[in-house]
Parts: structure tokens; C-alpha cells; sequence
């Protein structure tokens, strides 16, 4: 009988913990953005293409901080990279004080940039760091499983949002004081665990490991080589360069469909701003559920072909959801984030594999791919100005991406060996 792979080692079980939390902090941090986009549009009186810059300024964070933190990990390690995310975070959080103070959407957006680059920092450091933590076969299933607390954190975001920015009758409602003193909270939150973190110590990896990535005697400090030579050889593995483009697509449809969740609630249901964040609270829950099941799922179905289903599911979803049948397609665009679950983590995972020593080389490059969710809800919002439901066609084109890139991925992973 074969013996069934564990999750993670016992050595492992503190550091693999912390950066669970991690992944539900930038879930709590991108969820709270979609929130502030509806209460942007009534307190400030902007359009929702323009409140959209919120997501440019988010995502594209993305794309100008992953290679830098990339280049930063390989030279200083995983435990300073991880401190230098945390530090940003806090940083933009911070910085939402005197943005609210002089009511600056433009103020807010650079804000958000510096808090996004503290969320890149740490997503670029933790995706390599939990695959490394035990064996290679789990990988994909350890990624899934620290993401389903990314979609924790995606809940408990809209909740607090919902309560204290959207909420109906409250003293602050049509005003910027909750927005500031929310995020004060949440920077003293941050600026605490990151002292904490720079106090944890981080085990040495084991044989497995040492073959993947080289250390210094530390353990703490990645292998040094030239960054251009490394990316060109990267980018000659088909499956890591599809990987890219398809989480490019993955995030350009997640932005986009909750950066208009609020709205489509709004708008469609009739619900109030608050009903409707509470909704997209849940769908988040439900986004929650899926990853916990396509973690247990994986192990029947390759990870791939799994993608490729869920991509195919959302295809349909969109299309219930852009006919704006009341409570049928409200339900669809609830179920999105059900099939949605996989997918970043799963590409991600696919993405890095085979990669050997060029692993921490590898993963800026996919984190990169969130700038997708800078570059699509503005298209999305030009639509949704006229008709929200119709907006949602739009990520069909993601998901048609998506599902190729995983029904190809075991021919494109083959050519590469």
C-alpha cells in the first residue's frame, strides 16, 4: 500500500503556521479594497471606472514590487523579506491617516500602492517558502491549503468593512473618520507581528530542500546568481511562461468581478451597500470552502485537470450572472468565488514546478501576474457604467485562458523535462 505523503514536517509546524496568517492578512487587505471602492463612489462622488484606480493602484503594486522583492529575498533571505513586506503593510496603513484627513482619492490610491507593495513583498517570499517547506509531491496541496486562509481573510475583510465604513445609521457612515481609524488599527496590528516574526526563529531545511534551493550557513540567505541569465532560462520552460500569462487572466477576472460585487448587489438586488458587502463577505467564505475541498480533491484529481474544470464552471457562471435574472445570477456571482478557489494557488504551484534552484527566481514572475487586477477592472468599469450586469461578460475571455492552460499543462511540463 502506498504511504500517503504528509502536509508539512513537525520541524516546520511554527514557520508554516506563521505564514498561513500571512496569506489571510493580504486576503483581509485586497477584500477591504472592493469595499472601499463603493464607499469611495458616495463620499468622495467619483465614477466607478475611476474608483477603480483603486485596483490599478493594489494590483499594480504587484507588478512594480515583485522582481525587487524577488531580488531582495535572494540576497537577504526569507525571514528579512517577510519583515520588509510587513513594514510596508504597515506603512500604507499608516499613511491612510493623512489621506483621510485631506479626503484625497489620490492620496488614498498611493497609500494603497505602499500597502500593496508590503502585500507583494510577502506573497512573493511565501509562496516559495510554504512549497519548500516539505516534500515537493505536497506542494501543491501545502500553497492551497495557507490559500484557503487567504479567503478567511477575504471574509473577515468585507465583514469589517461592511460594519464600520458601510454600515447604514452609524456616525461615520458618509464620511472618511472609519476608513481612518480603522486602518490606524490595522497598522499597529501589523507593526506588532512584524516585531514578533523578527524574534521567530526559522529551522534549517532539510536534505529535499538544500537540493532546491542552495543556503549560506544561516539557511536564511538564497543562492546568488545573475538575475538576466536566470530569467532567460526560466522563460525557455513553457509551462512556467504559460503560468505567468494564465495568472496574468486568473486575476484580471478576480479583480474585476469583486472590485463590482458591491455595486451588481446594489444595483441589481437593490440590496443596501452594507447587505451587499455582507454578501460578498460570504461569497468569500464560499471561495474559503472551495479551496479546502480542491485541496482534498487534488489528491484523486491532478491539479490541472481540477483547474481546468473550475475554469470551465466560472465560463458558465459569468454567463448567469450577465443576464441579470435577480437571485439565479446573484447566486452565480456568489458561486464564482467557489470556483475561482483554486485557481491562483494551483498555478502558482504548477508554475514552480520542476524549477530547481531558480524556484525563488521563478516566483516573482508569477506574483507579477497580479498586475491583471490593475489592468481590467478600469476596462470592466467603462461597461459597468452603462450596465453592470453586461460587465461580466468580460471575464469569460480570463477563464477560456485559464482552462487551456491546464488542459495543456502536462504536454507543456513534458516538453520542458
Amino acid at each position: 500500500m502506498k504511504q500517503r505523503v504528509a502536509l508539512t514536517e513537525k520541524k516546520y509546524y511554527l514557520v508554516f503556521t506563521f505564514l498561513t496568517f500571512l496569506f489571510l492578512m493580504w486576503g483581509l487587505a485586497l477584500t477591504m479594497g472592493d469595499v472601499l471602492n463603493k464607499h469611495f463612489q458616495d463620499v468622495l462622488h467619483i465614477s466607478k471606472s475611476r474608483s477603480s484606480l483603486i485596483q490599478l493602484s493594489t494590483f499594480g503594486a504587484y507588478a512594480v514590487m515583485s522582481i525587487p522583492a524577488g531580488l531582495f529575498m535572494k540576497s537577504f533571505g526569507y525571514k528579512k523579506g517577510i519583515i520588509l513586506g510587513l513594514v510596508l503593510y504597515a506603512t500604507g496603513a499608516f499613511l491612510f491617516i493623512p489621506a483621510a484627513d485631506a479626503k484625497s482619492f489620490e492620496m488614498f490610491r498611493i497609500a494603497l500602492f505602499i500597502l500593496a507593495c508590503g502585500m507583494a513583498t510577502l506573497e512573493t517570499v511565501a509562496h516559495p517558502f510554504i512549497a519548500l517547506l516539505g516534500n515537493q509531491q505536497t506542494s501543491d496541496q501545502r500553497i492551497n491549503f495557507a490559500q484557503s486562509f487567504n479567503g478567511l481573510g477575504g471574509i473577515i475583510g468585507p465583514l469589517i468593512g461592511s460594519y464600520f465604513i458601510l454600515r447604514e445609521g452609524q456616525e461615520y457612515s458618509h464620511s472618511l473618520l472609519s476608513v481612518k481609524y480603522l486602518y490606524l488599527y490595522i497598522g499597529l496590528f501589523i507593526t506588532t507581528i512584524a516585531v514578533t516574526f523578527s524574534f521567530t526563529k526559522i529551522p534549517a531545511f532539510g536534505p529535499s530542500i538544500a537540493s532546491t534551493v542552495e543556503t549560506n550557513t544561516s539557511n536564511q540567505t538564497l543562492h546568488k546568481s545573475n538575475f538576466w541569465s536566470d530569467t532567460a532560462i526560466l522563460f525557455r520552460k513553457k509551462h512556467f511562461t504559460f503560468a505567468v500569462i494564465a495568472q496574468v487572466f486568473n486575476v484580471a477576472a478576480q479583480g474585476g468581478t469583486w472590485a463590482y460585487f458591491i455595486n451588481y448587489g446594489h444595483e441589481i438586488m437593490h440590496l443596501s451597500a452594507e447587505k451587499a458587502g455582507y454578501f460578498f463577505g460570504f461569497s468569500i467564505f464560499i471561495l474559503m470552502i472551495g479551496r479546502f475541498a480542491g485541496t482534498i480533491t487534488m489528491r484523486f484529481i491532478a491539479p490541472s485537470k481540477l483547474l481546468s474544470i473550475f475554469a470551465v464552471g466560472n465560463i458558465v457562471m459569468c454567463i448567469l450572472v450577465a443576464q441579470g435574472l435577480g437571485w439565479w445570477s446573484f447566486a452565480a456571482l456568489i458561486m464564482i468565488n467557489f470556483f475561482f478557489s483554486i485557481m491562483f494557488p494551483t498555478i502558482f504551484s504548477l508554475g514552480l514546478k520542476d524549477l530547481g534552484q531558480y524556484t525563488p527566481q521563478g516566483s516573482p514572475f508569477i506574483v507579477m501576474g497580479l498586475v491583471g487586477g490593475a489592468l481590467f477592472p478600469p476596462i470592466m468599469g467603462l461597461v459597468a457604467n452603462h450596465n453592470i450586469a453586461h460587465a461580466y461578460y468580460l471575464p469569460i475571455i480570463c477563464y477560456i485562458i485559464i482552462a487551456l492552460f491546464g488542459y495543456l499543462y502536462p504536454k507543456l511540463r513534458n516538453s520542458d523535462l
